[in-house]
């Protein structure tokens, strides 16, 4: 039997539909924010993978940052709460907790509020999807922590254009109910070479530094991290020791903290941490969480 002109008319709107199906990509994800209070921002479905069992340690335990610390928490605990708060920008030395510092604070502003603040995490690599993160973030009501850890570009990279429009800049601007916090050894996030080539080849050289250096400004709060001193190092090994509840003597204690310290080159609350793994490990006891 032959095939009607309808048939086949029907057939290719049927294929026309499949391939604008296609094109237009994976649909939205419908996210369940009850489901956790970190989530990791997964681009390729538009979807928002939640973490039930987040990798952070107490408040408490992060020592030698008081000042940054307190500033850090405050200017946290006023956006958990409703009110104004910054972008920040945490930058300087290896090690020293920046990360350690926003999920902690994170979570200890939301069991002292009791505000359903979430945490999302956004891979460097994933900072040229931000918008499309951003209009998910603003319709669903919450209030959120957009969170970056180690975030720096290199010379030939433009992604930083799009985190310059999706944290002030565009028509629309950043939603009321969104922050970005950001963890950097680099205070302005792109390489000095970066910017002293831009400036050797514009003509206008102090124009090209301008559109550098304006990234970091987008930021309300830079919060800098400075190397470990002994003191503050040996502070950090008591706090973990003393909270772990670790059955060593105080001399002892220090004394293998800082021998330790020199066979990595340095202190850090890092080293300071993985120092009391090793400790642990040898003491055959588990480091729960408390």
């Amino acid at each position: 039997m032959a095939e009607q002109p309808d048939d086949r008319l029907l057939l290719e709107m049927r294929r026309i539909a499949d391939a604008l199906e296609r094109l237009a990509g994976p649909a939205p994800a419908l996210n369940d924010w009850s489901g956790a209070d970190c989530f990791v921002w997964v681009p390729a479905n538009l979807r928002l993978q939640p973490v039930p069992r987040p990798n952070r340690v107490a408040l408490s335990l992060i020592r030698g940052v008081d000042h940054v610390r307190d500033i850090l928490h405050e200017n946290t605990k006023r956006f958990a709460e409703g009110f104004a708060a910054n972008n920040v920008l945490l930058w300087g030395a290896r090690g020293m907790g920046k990360s350690s510092l926003v999920k902690a604070v994170h979570e200890d502003v939301r069991s002292e509020t009791g505000a359903a603040l979430k945490l999302v995490e956004v891979h460097r690599e994933d900072i040229a999807s931000l918008p499309g993160l951003l209009d998910i973030l603003k319709a669903s009501g919450q209030r959120v922590i957009v969170f970056c850890d180690d975030l720096s570009f290199d010379h030939d990279d433009t992604a930083y254009k799009s985190l310059k429009a999706a944290l002030d800049g565009g028509i629309e601007g950043r939603p009321d109910n969104v922050l970005f916090y950001a963890t950097s050894n680099r205070r302005h996030l792109l390489p000095r070479h970066m910017m002293e080539n831009e400036q050797s080849t514009a003509i206008n050289p102090s124009e090209a530094v301008e559109e550098k250096v304006s990234l970091s400004d987008r930021f309300g709060l830079w919060l800098g991290f400075h190397k470990c001193s002994q003191d503050d190092y040996l502070t950090m090994i008591d706090g973990y020791a003393d909270y772990f509840g670790l059955p060593l003597e105080k001399d002892v204690l220090h004394h293998e903290a800082l021998e330790w310290a020199t066979t990595r080159g340095g202190r850090s609350g890092r080293v300071a941490w993985q120092y009391i793994q090793d400790l642990a490990g040898r003491l055959r006891i588990a480091l729960e969480r408390r």
